[in-house]
């Protein structure tokens, strides 16, 4: 028996049916190994030219090698590390802070984003906040959570959040308001309103926004949390700023510099996913070159 279609599949389609004009052609899909070597070689003869610059300064003796060590030496000691049981538990835990603080801050940043969008007096009143918090170095929230929260993990959180929600909340909001007026005519037209309108209109049209606004949220989250990590030791934890801080105490020049090249690499890597959402969206919107 045929069943009822009600009012919002109806829009839903029709919006799906407007979405599919403004959507990219469809493109086939070139040699695999060709597109991951084009990807991948300006990246591998940036990290040659980095090696190659770090070496050069450490034969000009500008430093002892105690203190500015080889490449080689750093490169041996990664070696080292990635075989190490503890190491990947540091990790473990670092990530794990790291996702929990940032989905914590995603989950608060659109809901502020999303209320201030819709509500003019409390753009008003807190617009300019959010941007302010944006603004605000992370280490300055630190001395604060210490007193709220003492040494524990909700004193790390606590930074990440208020760090990274702002940036996810402009995102959405900056997103909105640049939803192109003629959409939101054709879909009051359509009778679209309230929560309908938002679903399959508004928000849809801000997704690219919104994604950069969680990459930019990712990296003040990261920032946040290495600084965390460096201020506030967790009594039984042993974290990659943990381990930092260890080696600084020792004079370990070689492991500081092979955990910074750790979190460089764990930031490089996520910032590539975003990346990889971002270009996703931009082919669907017909947003990238032929």
């Amino acid at each position: 028996m045929p069943t009822e279609v009600t009012e919002e599949q109806r829009n839903a389609d029709q919006v799906s049916g407007l979405d599919a004009l403004e959507l990219g052609p469809q493109r086939k899909k070139g040699q695999l190994g060709r597109r991951i070597w084009s990807s991948t070689w300006p990246k591998l003869l940036a990290i040659v030219i980095v090696i190659g610059i770090w070496q050069l300064v450490y034969l000009s003796e500008w430093r002892p090698a105690y203190v500015f060590p080889p490449p080689a030496d750093v490169l041996a000691e990664l070696g080292e590390l990635a075989i190490t049981p503890k190491f990947w538990d540091g990790v473990q835990l670092t990530m794990t802070r790291a996702i929990t603080g940032f989905a914590m801050a995603v989950a608060i940043g659109t809901l502020i984003g999303a209320a201030v969008s819709r509500f003019a007096p409390l753009r008003a009143a807190i617009g300019s906040l959010i941007t302010g918090l944006q603004t605000m170095p992370s280490i300055m929230w630190f001395p604060l959570a210490i007193l709220l929260f003492q040494l524990g993990e909700k004193a790390i959180l606590f930074v990440v959040v208020i760090g990274a929600a702002p940036s996810v909340a402009n995102g959405l909001i900056s997103g909105i308001d640049y939803v192109p007026r003629t959409w939101l005519r054709v879909g009051q037209v359509m009778g679209m309103s309230g929560l309908a309108k938002y679903r399959h209109l508004i928000l849809p049209a801000s997704l690219p926004s919104f994604v950069s606004g969680l990459k930019q949220g990712w990296a003040f989250s990261w920032r946040s949390l290495m600084a965390g990590e460096l201020l506030v030791i967790v009594p039984g934890t042993v974290s990659i700023g943990v381990r930092m801080q260890t080696a600084r105490d020792l004079s370990d020049a070689v492991a500081v510099i092979a955990y910074i090249i750790v979190v460089l690499v764990i930031g490089i890597l996520v910032d590539q996913l975003f990346n990889a959402s971002d270009n996703a969206l931009r082919k669907r919107w017909g947003l990238t070159g032929s």
